[in-house]
């Protein structure tokens, strides 16, 4: 068998392996041993079952993730999200919409602490939904926004999967961090827009909330000071050289841990449970690296990687043409396969490509981050939207769809903007102190 043939061979199983439901990080493994087994040899497929697993896991610079998730865990428990969002509502809610944008810029802020869409778009809902309910918001609006708002937590920092995709293609976790700060603040800002631009062709969809004097709003802002403070202490401290990614993480979980105890919402049970949320969410991201850096070897193995990038790269064809068409090509990905899955099977055979045409890795990664966002929010898969569909059981799947598509509208432009002004990624970590 020629190791293209074995290639396609382990693609194809490893996609019916995928579809019989088998974990990710395992049909990665088994296909990736069997792989190498085939084109070199049984012992050295062995070898690598019987040490890679611990001596991969055992990194020291893999604590950030744990740290990291342990840090939004705590920043759950204490309610820093429904901090975030009553601020928000306090400034923007008496205006058309400014429920449904009070809720995008509290995902934002609450991103900066959690890393994940899928818990963002959950405690958002449980705070914003029924207030939106209750000012009689349309249900597409008030779920979209949910729905969408939540994807920022995979592009703010910290980000799980910046981290994943830094470790899989070897790039700064810091600067990775750092690049998809002012995207996250663009892709916010076009959120707001999209809700402002919704009620305002439509001003039943979002009635305005009532006026909230000056001095309350300021102090309904103090309330929510310790999540400004612990995101300008961690980012601000990796952008100034003053921590590595690691220290930052450690210190983002101890400053979230003290006000949670502060708050006096920490309590036995709920530490045990942020606890366990962190031992499962690590267990699964250890998973899927170690599946993938089995599945690498034989992905190289194979030469298809190489091959492809030789083979684009002799096209004469525009770099920006190619680029826009493997976008075009994540974005139909996204339609049906999981985000986490689609970044760890692509990213070895795309990277070489980018390389080839010239890119900067670390604007792609947030390129294809806004895209597994693009897919966060896509029928038939689409993961926030079924966890929407959980906090708002009474919203058929259809109008959430329909609410999500302005929003989706929204990524695009942005993906659009990265495009054509690149800096907008690359400027905070071109700039970053001893990087």
């Amino acid at each position: 068998m020629t190791p293209t043939l074995a290639g396609i061979t382990g693609f194809a199983a490893l996609f019916l392996l995928l579809a019989l439901r088998m974990p990710i990080g395992l049909a990665m493994m088994l296909v990736g041993a069997v792989g190498i087994a085939v084109l070199n040899s049984t012992t050295a497929a062995l070898n690598i079952m019987g040490s890679f697993a611990f001596s991969y896991s055992a990194v020291f610079t893999l604590s950030v993730i744990p740290l990291f998730v342990l840090m939004g865990a705590f920043a759950n428990v204490s309610g820093m999200g429904a901090d975030m969002y009553r601020a928000a509502h306090a400034w923007v809610g008496h205006k058309r919409g400014g429920l449904a944008a009070a809720t995008i810029l509290a995902c934002a802020g609450f991103a900066a602490l959690s890393g994940s869409s899928i818990a963002s778009a959950a405690t958002m809902g449980k705070v914003a939904l029924p207030e939106m309910e209750r000012y009689r918001y349309s249900p597409k609006l008030a779920t979209g926004s949910i729905a969408a708002g939540g994807t920022l937590g995979i592009l703010i920092p910290p980000s799980t999967v910046l981290i994943v995709y830094a470790l899989l293609t070897e790039q700064s976790v810091g600067r990775l961090f750092l690049a998809g700060v002012l995207p996250g603040l663009l892709l916010t800002a076009l959120f707001v827009a999209t809700v402002f631009i919704v009620s305002m062709m439509n001003p039943e969809a979002g009635p305005p909330g009532e006026r909230v004097p000056m001095g309350e709003r300021f102090k309904v802002l103090m309330n929510s000071g310790a999540l400004i403070f612990v995101v300008i202490i961690v980012l601000g401290g990796i952008y100034a050289g003053i921590f590595t990614v690691t220290e930052a993480a450690a210190v983002g979980a101890f400053l979230t841990f003290m006000h949670a105890l502060w708050s006096g919402k920490l309590n036995l049970p709920k530490f045990l449970e942020a606890i366990l949320d962190t031992i499962k969410t690590t267990a699964m991201v250890f998973f899927i690296l170690i599946g993938a850096h089995f599945f690498a070897p034989f992905l190289a193995l194979t030469r298809i990687p190489v091959n492809l990038a030789d083979a684009i790269g002799e096209l004469a064809i525009p770099a920006l043409a190619i680029l826009a068409v493997i976008i075009l090509v994540y974005i139909a990905l996204g339609t049906f396969m999981e985000g986490f899955a689609m970044m760890v099977l692509t990213v070895p055979i795309v990277l070489p490509i980018i390389t080839t045409l010239g890119y900067d890795p670390i604007w792609f990664g947030i390129i294809m981050v806004l895209v597994l966002e693009m897919g966060l929010i896509s029928p038939p898969v689409g993961m926030n939207v079924f966890v929407v569909k959980g906090v708002a059981p009474n919203v058929p799947l259809g109008q959430i769809y329909a609410g999500i598509l302005p929003f989706w509208v929204a990524m695009g432009i942005c993906v659009i903007l990265l495009v054509a002004f690149p800096n907008i990624a690359l400027f905070l970590p071109d700039t970053m102190l001893g990087r």
